[in-house]
């Protein structure tokens, strides 16, 4: 009966820790996990075809917390792009190949000011900032365990 009580203690003691351990592990393996879900999102936005006389200079992704308070991270693909053709033309084209979504958005990358960046650090391009520069980005939530455990979107 006194072995039986120490197995049982044992394994009481046990089951806290490897829970803890697999939940760290589930942590640890989660920023790859994220960064590979945001890297596929950057090829997805990129295989919209380009407008005319439209270039991508650069590409970013981020899986961060971008908005909301530690409930998981979200997904943001930015291509910086140069384009003879205005905001204006490049909005209404991008309406049309993203059918109405809400979830992109194109801007100026010459008006961009440094806190705008800061808040959106999706948007951090080597670039100078030009006249013919645009950002064209994108984001988007992910429903997965690994969204909600990665330390980036806990803090």
């Amino acid at each position: 009966m006194k072995h039986k009580c120490n197995i049982f203690f044992k394994m009481l003691l046990l089951t806290p820790a490897i829970f803890i351990a697999i939940l760290i592990l589930l942590m640890y393996i989660s920023g790859p996990i994220n960064d590979r879900v945001v890297a596929d999102f950057v090829k997805e936005l990129k295989k919209k075809p380009l407008p005319d006389n439209t270039v991508i200079v650069e590409e970013n992704a981020i899986a961060d917390r971008i908005c909301g308070n530690g409930d998981g991270v979200q997904y943001c693909g930015a291509l910086l792009l140069k384009s003879d053709l205005s905001l204006e033309e490049l909005k209404e084209y991008y309406l049309s190949q993203f059918n109405d979504n809400e979830d992109y958005n194109i801007v100026e990358y010459k008006t961009i000011d440094e806190s705008y960046l800061e808040e959106r650090s999706a948007f951090h391009f080597n670039a100078e900032k030009e006249d013919n520069y645009y950002i064209l980005y994108a984001w988007s939530n992910y429903d997965s365990i690994f969204t909600y455990l990665d330390w980036r979107g806990i803090n």
